[in-house]
C-alpha cells in the first residue's frame, strides 16, 4: 500500500504523521490520508479540491503533473511526499 509522508513543517501545524493507505492515484491516496488527518486537507487542497499553489506532491520522487484532479498513478509500494513549494530570492 502507498505511504503518504507530510513534511515536518506541515506537521508543526497539524497532526499528520506518515501513514500507509490504499489508493491507485494521488487523489485516492491523499483522500485516504485526509480521512485519518482531516485538518491536513485544508493545508494541501483549496476549496475546489485542487492542489494549492504553494504545495507540491511527489510520487516516488517525481512531482505530479495533474494538480487539478490529482490523477497521477500511485503504485502499490509508492511513497507520496507532500510538501510546501517555497520560492523567493
Amino acid at each position: 500500500m502507498p505511504r503518504v509522508v507530510f513534511t515536518g513543517n506541515l506537521q508543526r501545524h497539524i497532526s499528520c504523521p506518515p501513514c500507509t493507505v490504499r489508493g491507485g492515484t494521488a487523489r485516492e491516496a491523499l483522500d485516504a490520508a485526509f480521512e485519518l488527518y482531516p485538518g491536513s486537507r485544508g493545508y494541501v487542497l483549496d476549496e475546489h479540491g485542487t492542489l494549492r499553489a504553494h504545495m507540491v506532491v511527489f510520487v516516488d520522487g517525481q512531482a505530479i503533473s495533474d494538480r487539478r484532479s490529482l490523477s497521477d498513478a500511485v503504485g502499490e509500494n509508492a511513497e507520496v511526499f507532500v510538501m510546501q513549494a517555497l520560492s523567493g530570492g
